[in-house]
């Protein structure tokens, strides 16, 4: 974390450790308001703000990922493989999709899209797919 933080350059400190260390434990994608109560109970005084902080230096360190919500709150992943994702339209929670990532998916939507997206002038780095859906009834018991 200390490395992949000052090739950001940014710095190491406790806050930002402490919340990627509360946001790995957790088993979601914690609004940053769910990461400060975790925060909050190994740094009691630590503020939202600093949380908030926190997390967009762990995002722009690329060892977090932040997916946005519809509601426009940020929800964090710090999962580090490629994955999936599945997202609750009626509640705004997101969960892992458990189905292999397929690297090739792009190229299989659309064969030329890649070659198209070059000549353009992009270069395609990753790509993030979320399966939009509710849970139900069932889920809500």
């Amino acid at each position: 974390m200390r490395a992949a933080l000052e090739r950001a350059g940014l710095r190491y400190t406790a806050q930002r450790a402490t919340t990627f260390e509360c946001l790995d434990r957790l088993d979601c994608h914690p609004t940053a308001e769910e990461v400060y109560r975790a925060v909050r109970r190994r740094l009691p005084r630590i503020s939202l703000a600093t949380v908030y902080k926190s997390l967009d230096a762990l995002v722009e360190a690329g060892l977090i990922a932040k997916l946005a919500g519809e509601d426009g709150r940020g929800r964090y992943d710090c999962r580090g493989i490629d994955h999936y994702h599945l997202r609750d339209t009626r509640t705004g929670e997101v969960s892992d999709l458990a189905t292999p990532f397929d690297r090739d998916l792009l190229a299989k939507l659309d064969p030329h899209l890649i070659e198209e997206l070059s000549r353009a002038g992009f270069q395609v780095s990753g790509y993030r797919l979320e399966v939009l859906g509710t849970f139900g009834e069932r889920a809500a018991e």
